[in-house]
């Protein structure tokens, strides 16, 4: 069975996208993505070093030949401040896709609705594939989609929390009403993790810290991907309904009576 993920006429095999962040080394980096299986990585351009172009970057360390860079717009603070991010990132990589971040609040980390709307508009209208993330809002989910968004990325709980799945009632409402891929994103620090939003309908799933910071992340880069595809099997499958009371497995006639 072919079970592609398809955002902006673009095929993926895997639905697990990973971000470069936190790796205490290159080679961690390097090798927990590879282990991963994903085929976009997420790379924060403002946080990249331009200044001495013979230093090598996280640009430098992988294969794009293997990957689709995603450009993300980490550390902006204003709408204004994302869309300069964004054709600095276009230029840099010739990459017309965007991670849309829109972060005033450096306390919670938690992205501004409006600012990411503005710029989510403004973007899709200068030609990118624009990936906004979000707090999990059906209501502003539905206005990305209209305004051109190619995905909408609702957080599972704060970045680099941890905390798993805080907002699983609203993504469902979120992948119910979507008609472009849902791609849960922030939080996320196990594979049980990834399999849930993956079980409820999600079309992937991003994660960076809970590989980065594991004690081992090239293996659970590959748990992740486990996890990811797990969890979309189970989706495809079809999980029994839930029931207030128990229901026998075995035969409850023609039992042979002592």
């Amino acid at each position: 069975m072919s079970d592609s993920l398809t955002i902006s006429n673009k095929v993926f095999k895997s639905r697990l996208m990973v971000g470069t962040g936190k790796h205490r080394s290159n080679t961690e980096m390097v090798e927990s993505i590879a282990a991963s299986g994903a085929e976009i990585v997420t790379v924060a351009i403002r946080r990249l070093n331009l200044d001495n172009p013979k230093e090598k970057n996280i640009l430098d360390f992988f294969d794009w030949g293997k990957y689709t860079i995603l450009p993300n717009t980490a550390g902006c603070k204003t709408a204004e401040e994302a869309i300069f991010v964004a054709n600095l990132a276009r230029e840099l990589t010739g990459s017309n896709w965007l991670k849309l971040e829109v972060i005033p609040e450096g306390s919670h980390l938690m992205p501004d609705p409006v600012g990411t709307y503005e710029a989510a508009k403004h973007l899709v209208n200068e030609g990118f594939v624009v990936l906004p993330y979000i707090h999990a809002d059906p209501v502003l989910a539905k206005m990305l989609e209209n305004v051109g968004c190619s995905t909408v990325m609702p957080l599972g709980s704060g970045i680099g929390s941890g905390q798993g799945i805080q907002t699983l009632d609203e993504i469902k409402l979120i992948i119910q009403q979507a008609t472009v891929p849902v791609v849960v994103d922030a939080g996320l620090a196990t594979p049980s993790d990834a399999s849930i939003a993956m079980e409820i309908g999600a079309d992937a799933v991003l994660v960076n810290t809970g590989i980065a910071q594991a004690d081992e992340p090239v293996l659970m880069g590959e748990a992740f991907k486990l996890g990811v595809e797990a969890g979309r099997k189970g989706f495809i499958a079809g999980r029994i309904q839930a029931r207030n009371i128990a229901s026998p497995s075995s035969p409850s006639q023609g039992i042979v009576s002592s």
